[in-house]
């Protein structure tokens, strides 16, 4: 079905919230975007309408790519680039995707063990001698991608919220640090997870992580629409429209109703709240382009997210190009922590490198990937072939430690239409 900027109906679904029996209800009577581009396979298309839902309202852009392997199930993008409504977003418009760049990064990091030169459960300081300092020698690969280094802790590294914009600085400080009492348990290393993976990868390869993503991920994949850093062409700014609340800067006063009833301990603030971030986020020219952050400041497009993790849904290799082999991808896959997240309060089902991707409705036990700050968000789910990625400017309603819920009901819609589909099939 080629939507070619039809308007499309946006009559509800019955979809429900995560961990609730009501069906979530409208957050918003704005009126729909002014159209939208794309295709939509036959079967899909409450995915799209659940999409118009999310981007309802004046300002708000995003774009939305599912796939089956090779076969696109869903392309479409809608709503406007910039606040003025003056650019339109088209499928080739990158966005800021915060965290979700930890899973790109985390891909990166595994060609390389499937090419040999890393390790899983070899010590980082095997490569990085320098990362042997303070009681680290033994400290692996696994335990870095898992979160279970004890290093989440950005406050104790960023003396100013400015020094981000040094990677090298950050991954001298992360060498020389001693690890805290949370080393071996999962605690989510919001922006350091970064810094670590990006170091182990340019010790490896010589290359910036920026470059590493470029040449180990994206070029053997034939994807475009992958950066880490400022990407050719620009961005799409990463503006707050309708709030006045700028979270991701945010001071432990504000950042306590994001968490819900889950308790919000020290950890959590040393690991998420670097004051004077967002000035480097959202000012006229944000600083945040200039530099390699690898946790956070990856430039995406929902094609780039869909296609890397279509490779890692169908054994390492989609549409004749292999990524990686398929034992690689068992492995990477395989779920390393099932305790509460000491930072998040919540079951992450950590793999390496990756969460486990939540979605409204029956779970997909296998599925596994990366949410950002903000709503963005890529998956692979190797039991169904499925891959899924999404892309906004619009950071909504926080209400969850991995982000927008509008993600998780997005995701559900998916999994629904998907799993219709498989029915009528057997049928």
């Amino acid at each position: 079905m080629d939507l070619a900027r039809m308007p499309l109906s946006l009559a509800r679904c019955p979809l429900q919230r995560l961990g609730l029996t009501d069906a979530d209800p409208p957050s918003r009577a704005d009126p729909p975007p002014r159209g939208f581009a794309g295709t939509v396979a036959d079967g899909y298309l409450p995915v799209a309408e659940a999409f118009g839902r999310i981007l309802a309202g004046g300002g708000r852009g995003g774009a939305l790519t599912v796939r089956r392997g090779t076969q696109t199930l869903v392309d479409v993008h809608a709503g406007w680039a910039d606040p003025r409504e003056e650019r339109e977003w088209t499928a080739d418009t990158p966005s800021l995707s915060f965290s979700t760049t930890k899973g790109v990064t985390a891909t990166a990091v595994h060609v390389l063990v499937d090419r040999g030169l890393l390790a899983y459960d070899e010590p980082v300081a095997t490569w990085w001698p320098e990362f042997a300092a303070g009681g680290k020698e033994r400290l692996t690969l696994l335990d870095v991608l898992s979160h279970r280094a004890g290093l989440s802790d950005v406050r104790a590294l960023a003396r100013h919220a400015t020094d981000v914009l040094d990677a090298e600085r950050m991954e001298e400080r992360l060498a020389a640090a001693r690890p805290s009492s949370l080393r071996g348990a999962p605690g989510y290393h919001a922006y350091t997870f970064g810094w670590l993976a990006g170091g182990i990868i340019r010790r490896v390869t010589g290359l910036p992580v920026g470059d590493a993503v470029r040449t180990l991920v994206a070029e053997p994949l034939g994807l475009t629409g992958l950066s880490i850093g400022r990407p050719p062409g620009g961005v799409a700014p990463a503006e707050v429209v309708g709030s006045s609340l700028r979270l991701y800067g945010a001071t432990e006063r504000l950042i306590a109703p994001v968490w819900g009833n889950v308790p919000l301990t020290r950890a959590t603030v040393r690991a998420l709240v670097l004051p004077g971030l967002s000035g480097l986020v959202y000012g006229r020219d944000p600083a945040i382009w200039d530099t390699q952050m690898p946790a956070v400041n990856g430039a995406f497009t929902a094609r780039a997210l869909a296609g890397m993790y279509a490779a890692l849904a169908n054994g390492g290799a989609v549409g004749g190009r292999r990524l990686m082999g398929a034992e690689t991808v068992r492995r990477l896959g395989k779920v390393q922590a099932r305790d509460r997240d000491r930072v998040l309060g919540l079951g992450m089902h950590w793999r390496a490198g990756y969460h486990h991707a939540f979605m409204e409705g029956a779970p997909a036990r296998q599925a596994f990937g990366h949410y950002g700050y903000g709503g963005s968000g890529g998956w692979a789910d190797p039991e169904s072939g499925l891959s899924f990625g999404y892309v906004t400017n619009d950071i909504g309603a926080i209400t969850s430690p991995v982000g927008d819920r509008a993600l998780f009901r997005l995701s559900g819609v998916v999994r629904r239409c998907a799993d219709g589909q498989a029915l009528a099939a057997a049928a």
